[in-house]
């Protein structure tokens, strides 16, 4: 088996890489965040009475009172399973503009909660209430904005699809951030910033959790059948980017070499009303 090792360009491209991107929204915060935080949660699969309608109810009583007014976040979101292999998950999203804004959401959240719920057995019956609609386990990974992301230009007024693709990097020994720079900010915008299906697109790299490798690139479109849509429209983008084959043989070649053979593909329902 092949083995790579990772040598100081590629330390120094991760850092680079690091660049934060527009908030979800661009007439959200002027913040631009710099991590992007990504909750796993499970819904409680043996609570008889769930209805969907409540869960959103006091969700966003809580976004209104509390994430919303806490300074140290950015932004904040839901999605739902769609299409990945566990029907049970569902994604809690939040933004920040730095890595001590994190802990320091978390104390402000508690003090917001106190001012909005002031009654101690009022609150804890409404947290209790609301964490009913959870199983126990969750996992938290934490990613940092790339440059390039296409904004929505406005704050959904309707769930939207969310395409999420996680690819690998390879890591050759023989690349350089000047390259890898240079092809991925050609593609981007001459593929995916001139696609009219892409909403929205939003590219992450590893920051902390479990796969240092990982690139998470974040599609918002309309509808499924836009999704089919958008995979056509980059082809032909592509190919009118790169009209002479050999040209575009040579971007090929020299592209995959910064990614493995492997990626994986999920598809998420972003809950707007929140």
């Amino acid at each position: 088996m092949k083995t790579r090792r990772t040598n100081f360009w590629l330390v120094t491209l991760v850092l680079m890489l690091l660049i934060p991107s527009s908030a979800l929204y661009s007439q959200d915060k002027p913040e631009r965040p710099k991590y992007v935080v990504v909750t796993t949660m499970h819904w409680n699969m043996d609570m008889e009475d769930f209805d969907m309608d409540t869960w959103k109810s006091m969700e966003k009583e809580v976004m209104d009172k509390v994430t919303r007014k806490n300074e140290h976040i950015i932004s904040a979101g839901y999605y739902l399973h769609s299409f990945t292999a566990d029907n049970t998950e569902l994604l809690y999203v939040h933004t920040y503009p730095s890595w001590d804004a994190i802990d320091k959401a978390v104390l402000r959240n508690e003090e917001l909660r106190k001012l909005a719920w002031p009654d101690d057995a009022k609150r804890k019956d409404f947290f209790k209430k609301l964490g009913s609609h959870y199983a126990n386990m969750h996992s938290d990974e934490i990613y940092a904005p790339m440059d390039g992301a296409k904004i929505l230009t406005e704050k959904p007024t309707k769930d939207l699809v969310l395409y999420v693709r996680k690819s690998h990097f390879a890591f050759p020994e023989d690349g350089s951030k000047k390259e890898f720079d240079a092809f991925y900010k050609e593609y981007i915008e001459n593929v995916f910033h001139k696609n009219q299906y892409i909403k929205g697109y939003y590219p992450n790299v590893h920051a902390w959790g479990a796969d240092k490798t990982e690139f998470v690139e974040a599609f918002y479109l309309d509808s499924l059948d836009d999704l089919d849509d958008m995979l056509k429209n980059n082809g032909e983008l592509f190919k009118k980017h790169w009209a002479d084959e050999g040209k575009r043989k040579a971007f090929e070649e020299k592209a995959k070499r910064y990614f493995t053979a492997y990626h994986g593909d999920y598809i998420y329902t972003y809950v707007s009303g929140i």
